[in-house]
């Protein structure tokens, strides 16, 4: 069968456009990732012992864990025990309901005396109060986790917080700053212009509630206050967290905290 030139120039055409969409295609099918919509917001914490990833909420709350703990001059025992209590509570989210009236990350009740509703949702307070009552229980640094947090919570199965021990030993050694730039956060900046301004002062105000004294007396505190911040990144529209030589922005591209080229820094530098 034979075919016109015409016909045969067609064809051709039609050949190199279909091949030029093709690949057209395949370029923006390798460039997807870039133009769908960001992820959501994410903190990831890595120590030697493990990763694990949170949520935001997930993460202010272990980081004001960790605070409350400091203010009190607890060991590091006392927050691997209330993180796995907290995990089985309420997965480390402060949650306004629960089994009868128990409310907060530790599902305390109003009814069993740990405070009123509203005092029982303020997570520095929940901490205090779950604290106060650890310090009382006999040996709580040498016996069972599980033992320990049952005979501050009173559950009906207290069995359960064991199986949470080892994920609370990974976020305690990255919020109490025992291990450097462990935590790393980022969230979706808004699109709007100007962005919105950073609430520094906010944060330190937040900060001094759940630690007391923002002084950095140690690299273990400085780090604990670097974690805090991270954490607590995007509910002050923090984009830069530095200390100690090494800083941390609110950058997705980003695997963790880089060199800041200052190794001399004495002080968590927010902005």
């Amino acid at each position: 069968m034979r075919f016109s030139r015409g016909v045969i120039t067609i064809a051709i055409i039609v050949i190199v456009l279909a091949v030029g969409i093709s690949v057209g295609l395949v370029k923006l099918l390798e460039k997807a990732p870039h133009l769908a919509a960001p992820p959501e917001a994410s903190c990831t914490v890595r120590t030697p012992a493990g990763e694990r990833v949170l949520d935001p909420e997930q993460a202010q709350i272990s980081a004001t864990i960790a605070a409350v703990a400091a203010r009190r001059k607890l060991p590091e025992r006392a927050v691997v025990i209330a993180y796995a209590t907290a995990i089985q509570e309420s997965k480390l989210y402060n949650l306004p309901f629960g089994d009868r009236d128990s409310v907060g990350v530790f599902q305390q009740r109003e009814s069993q005396g740990w405070g009123t509703k509203e005092q029982i949702m303020d997570p520095v307070y929940a901490t205090n109060k779950f604290f106060a009552a650890l310090v009382k229980v006999k040996n709580y640094r040498k016996i069972p986790l599980a033992e320990a947090a049952q005979a501050v919570q009173r559950s009906a199965g207290g069995y359960a917080y064991a199986p949470h021990e080892e994920e609370a030993k990974i976020l305690a050694a990255a919020f109490t700053g025992r291990v450097p730039q462990a935590v790393h956060c980022w969230y979706p900046t808004a699109t709007r212009t100007p962005a919105p301004e950073p609430k520094t002062s906010e944060a330190r105000r937040q900060l001094t509630r759940a630690l007391g004294s923002t002084a950095i007396v140690s690299k273990k505190r400085g780090w604990l206050i670097a974690a805090w911040s991270v954490a607590h990144a995007e509910k002050y529209a923090l984009s830069r967290v530095r200390y100690s030589g090494a800083a941390w922005s609110n950058d997705v591209e980003a695997d963790g905290w880089r060199p800041a080229g200052t190794s001399g820094t004495t002080q968590v530098e927010l902005s």
